[in-house]
């Protein structure tokens, strides 16, 4: 079931996860997916800051994969570290923001979203 717009979409399958983004490809968005676990702290301290900036950049899709659960995912995406936040554009991944660092996070939204609706 999807979220509604401006809020972060948990994916718990490759099949949900696939899907949003290819919707977010075809509709030329920028993608910022939060790898997380739940056993995680500093994920558990920015989950919410990662919601405010879904309410706030509703031009960008918000994506949450938990790393225990969509490990196809998480190793497609080499990720080692939790929490680490990935920035994909047009399928490609333009950056990476690893650990709960909520001014890097919301300078490289800014700085991508600038981009993507230029």
């Amino acid at each position: 079931m999807a979220a509604e717009e401006g809020l972060v979409i948990a994916c718990h399958t490759k099949a949900e996860f696939d899907a949003q983004m290819t919707k977010a490809k075809d509709a030329n968005k920028l993608v910022i997916i939060d790898f997380t676990a739940s056993w995680c702290g500093p994920c558990r301290f920015i989950a919410p800051v990662f919601v405010e900036y879904a309410k706030k950049f509703p031009g960008a899709v918000f994506l949450k994969v938990d790393v225990d659960e969509l490990k196809e995912v998480a190793a497609f995406y080499a990720i080692e570290a939790m929490p680490t936040f990935l920035f994909i554009k047009n399928g490609e991944k333009v950056d990476t923001v690893v650990g709960a660092r909520k001014e890097e996070l919301q300078a490289n939204i800014t700085k991508h979203l600038g981009a993507a609706s230029a």
